[in-house]
């Protein structure tokens, strides 16, 4: 009955649409992006957090770029409402989907019902294991391994460190593979603890496991935490804990909550690596657009991280995203799935 009646309410959910005008597409883009109005489904799993908002605010600056009436199904931590947004976009006669992560297990044969429909898939941080869907990410196993490098300069080889992880992420599951191959190659670096929570609340979730894995190992000094949601909820344990100042944090992804939190006086939150959120969402909708293009694109399409210190964010007087980007100029943009006919230029 609780199945029935989630899948229910799903399929009453309205979609949203971008902001763009329908007024005669792009000048000089192939067809069909020359009389504009293309339909592109948005699903996420994830949409709260600063990461999956500036994710999604980028996706919809560049469909509105390209005249894409783009269709965004708000994520809920739901494998199976997931599921079925799917399959209503398949059922609304969009020309491509973009998947913004997921559990593969939930999507793969409802990715495939939309391919032989002749719709184009994307996805987004989430593995289908399917050649004809493109793989859009961050590059993270770099992210994990500029973190980690970072943490080595600050605290050497021999530390005791907590790890905040969730399996079944592809993501989380690319970085947990630098972590493993890290600990590997420096026999110094104990692992007193593995936590984690993904869920709508994952920060303050996270928050109380933490706590209870930094009061039984008050030995712990670096705590390496690869999604800015674990590094919050790790910050707020060690505050409330009053062990901040003997605490190291290090993580990745960044938002401008997540400056705030990193550059603010004892901070145990010492260094992030990240790409642009909304240079990846516009990214994920790049891709999608030459495909329907009929243009070839990668089986793998990777965006570059940077690394980002707390000293280096305070040197800079960097506050916001916006600085970010300013005073970054590589953070603002990136050259993957680009053509002539495609505005790069959003932010």
């Amino acid at each position: 009955m609780r199945l029935i009646l989630r899948l229910a309410l799903s399929a009453a959910i309205p979609f949203f649409a971008s902001e763009a005008t329908f007024a005669g597409g792009v000048s000089g883009a192939p067809a069909p992006f020359d009389k504009g109005g293309v339909k592109i489904a948005l699903i996420s799993y994830i949409s709260a957090g600063d990461f999956f908002q500036a994710y999604q605010a980028g996706a919809e600056a560049q469909a509105k770029s390209l005249d894409i009436d783009l269709r965004v199904f708000p994520g809920r931590q739901d494998a199976a409402e997931q599921r079925e947004q799917v399959l209503q976009a398949i059922n609304l006669g969009v020309s491509a989907i973009v998947i913004d992560h997921g559990l593969p297990e939930s999507l793969g044969d409802v990715a495939q019902q939309a391919l032989d429909k002749g719709i184009k898939v994307v996805a987004f941080d989430v593995n289908l294991n399917n050649p004809k869907i493109p793989q859009v990410e961050q590059s993270d196993h770099e992210l994990a391994k500029l973190a980690l490098e970072q943490a080595v300069k600050d605290n050497g080889t021999s530390f005791n460190a907590g790890y905040a992880y969730v399996a079944g992420f592809a993501p989380l599951d690319r970085r947990n593979e630098v972590w493993d191959k890290f600990r590997s190659e420096n026999s110094g670096v104990v692992e007193k603890a593995r936590f984690g929570v993904v869920d709508d609340t994952t920060a303050t979730s996270t928050a109380d496991q933490a706590k209870a894995v930094l009061s039984a190992n008050p030995d712990i000094t670096v705590v390496f935490a690869p999604y800015d949601e674990f590094a919050r909820g790790v910050k707020l344990a060690a505050n409330d804990l009053g062990v901040a100042k003997k605490l190291k944090i290090y993580s990745a992804d960044v938002s401008t909550a997540d400056i705030q939190e990193i550059t603010e006086e004892g901070s145990p939150w010492v260094a992030t690596v990240a790409t642009n959120p909304a240079v990846v969402g516009a990214v994920s909708v790049r891709v999608a657009a030459l495909q329907i293009a009929g243009q070839d694109v990668p089986q793998q399409i990777t965006v570059k991280p940077t690394l980002l210190t707390q000293e280096s964010l305070r040197a800079a007087g960097v506050k916001t995203i916006d600085d970010l980007a300013q005073k970054v100029p590589a953070f603002s943009r990136s050259d993957a799935a680009t053509a002539t006919w495609i505005p790069d230029k959003l932010f």
